[in-house]
């Protein structure tokens, strides 16, 4: 029997999220800012800790307190917005981005700004960090000083290098395996740095762990090969997406197991296949926005759960109970029809007759859960992050047919 985990990602600076995912949770507690793990039990965060809100540095300190408290029942997982802040000194210090504006090249704020929105997905990131500074010296800040406080966040010493260095890119428990963004079958074998692929799961993530250590320690070190590039740029690369995409198959980081839409998908059946020979059938994820509450696909005894914060209607965020042999899922969800409903249910490994993460024949709509009241919620997104959310009985939704 493996460790029972408390699973949260994409918190993204928004605090709320943090304190709701710990309220009457009986494996995490928060007191203040202090986060505590039970004996016994895991809190795994699945990444993505900043950039959407007005608490990211009140995030970052409280996960790496965290961690640094209970180093082997906390387990950090690196998201894009996290390793992609690596670039920050470099290109505010005279190489900026190449599509950059000649206009805003030596203004140091407006640069910042113009990387956030422009190359890392994060419009609004400045403002954020200018109110949270704000907050914490009680009186106005110049965006200079926003500026510098970012620096001093990637310096030596500082609160973002700490975390980083805290992080790893997969972790396996039991049958689980988690990573940020997703798998797909390029992802499942390549390590940067490695030329052929590695076919042993646990192999695998040894080396993609390793990768990472290597590519901080360089960056800490500000390490320059010998053409003067910088040591850490393959680990910036693993996290972006390709040009002109919104993924990066090759990447655990940076990948999605989602449509165009962002509707959860399976990994291909040689992907599930080569997961099950690591004896690995669940794999949970972030990164992809996915309505209010987790989404979670299934084929046979394999199980994807998306859990993903960002994008929900609501200010708080869904807690994800694994054990080996089931899954327990508590939040909420707001219905199309104005609805505010506490999503509750437990999914046990291989059991075919629930329903859950399962797709209706005839729309295509996902049963993503179950309310206190009974009903399941059919699910879909939508262009544009919008999203169908409908409650549906049992007795309806038995009338269906369904489809893995």
């Amino acid at each position: 029997m493996g460790l029972r985990v408390s699973y949260l990602t994409d918190v993204e600076g928004m605090w709320p999220k943090l304190v709701s995912f710990a309220e009457g949770n009986p494996d995490v507690t928060l007191d203040g800012e202090a986060l505590t793990v039970a004996p016994g039990s895991l809190f795994v965060f699945g990444g993505d800790a900043i950039d959407r809100g007005p608490d990211s540095r009140r995030v970052v300190a409280t996960l790496l307190a965290a961690k640094e408290r209970h180093p082997d029942r906390v387990v950090l997982i690196a998201g894009n917005r996290d390793i992609n802040k690596m670039r920050l000194v470099r290109e505010l210090a005279g190489a900026p981005p190449a599509p950059t504006p000649d206009s805003i090249k030596r203004d140091r704020p407006a640069l910042l700004r113009w990387i956030f929105e422009s190359t890392m997905g994060a419009r609004g990131a400045f403002g954020f960090r200018k109110q949270e500074l704000e907050h914490e010296d009680g009186a106005s800040v110049s965006d200079e000083d926003v500026v510098d406080s970012f620096i001093a966040d990637l310096s030596p010493g500082g609160a973002l290098v700490r975390y980083l260095a805290a992080c790893q890119l997969a972790y396996r428990t039991g049958p689980t395996l988690f990573v940020h963004g997703g798998i797909t079958e390029a992802s499942l074998s390549v390590v940067p740095r490695v030329s052929a692929p590695v076919d042993d799961v646990d192999e695998w993530i040894a080396r993609l762990n390793a990768f990472y250590r290597v590519q901080q320690a360089a960056y800490q070190a500000h390490a320059l090969d010998p053409r003067g590039a910088r040591e850490y740029k393959d680990l910036i690369d693993y996290q972006a997406p390709f040009p002109g995409m919104r993924a990066n198959p090759r990447s655990v980081v940076y990948s999605r197991n989602a449509d165009a839409f962002n509707n959860t998908e399976l990994p291909t059946r040689a992907a599930i296949e080569k997961l099950a020979r690591g004896s690995i059938d669940r794999v949970v994820v972030g990164h992809t926005p996915n309505g209010d509450s987790p989404s979670i696909r299934r084929c046979g005894r394999f199980e994807l759960h998306v859990a993903d914060n960002s994008y929900s209607r609501l200010n708080v965020a869904s807690r994800v109970l694994i054990e080996d042999d089931a899954v327990t899922v508590l939040g909420s969800t707001k219905l199309d029809d104005g609805r505010i409903e506490r999503v509750r249910f437990s999914l046990a490994r291989g059991d075919t007759g629930n329903p859950v993460g399962k797709l209706t024949v005839d729309t295509g709509h996902l049963v993503k859960g179950i309310v206190e009241s009974g009903e399941l919620v059919l699910y879909k997104a939508l262009p544009g992050y919008r999203t169908e959310q409908q409650a549906i009985t049992r007795v309806a939704l038995d009338a269906r047919a369904l489809r893995e």
